[in-house]
């Protein structure tokens, strides 16, 4: 590669690997350290603080998303091994669990969490409290998708030694 390209391909990788720290991280966050800490707190409480984090967060997911699909595919479509259909497997991998993550928040950000925060502003605790368990779920698995698709990019060029 030409010098231009590779600092173009370079820090392609760069941010695509800074959103990924961002979104899996955040999940880690929340999911392994806020939600256990929260634990001993009153409902209303643990529910008011999450309608606080949430939205900052996801706004950080919403950015990572972008951030991936450009940098991604920009790598694919301006020529990394051969264009779009010369990735290895791991790259095919990576596609298929990182737009099956987008799908899933996409859902969680316009289902569950629409509904929680319209139940947490009314004070509706239960049912808020029952869209929070929703969006626990569909964090969860998308923290084990990240996870494996993180480690998946990390590790892929090796598995062909």
């Amino acid at each position: 590669m030409k010098e231009k390209p590779m600092l173009s391909y370079t820090l392609a990788l760069a941010i695509h690997a800074l959103a990924t720290l961002a979104w899996v991280g955040g999940m880690i966050f929340a999911h392994l350290i806020l939600r256990p800490a929260m634990a001993d707190m009153a409902l209303p409480l643990r529910l008011a603080l999450w309608r606080r984090v949430l939205p900052r967060f996801f706004a950080v997911v919403w950015g990572s998303i972008i951030a991936l699909l450009l940098t991604g595919y920009g790598v694919l479509f301006l020529g990394y091994r051969g264009g779009f259909t010369g990735g290895a497997v791991h790259i095919d991998i990576m596609q298929i669990t990182g737009l099956i993550m987008i799908a899933n928040f996409i859902y969680l950000y316009f289902g569950p969490f629409q509904a929680f925060k319209r139940r947490v502003d009314t004070e509706d605790h239960v049912k808020a409290a029952g869209s929070l368990n929703r969006i626990r779920h569909i964090v969860a698995i998308n923290l084990i998708l990240g996870l494996f698709t993180t480690a998946i990019g990390a590790t892929g060029t090796l598995w062909a030694y």
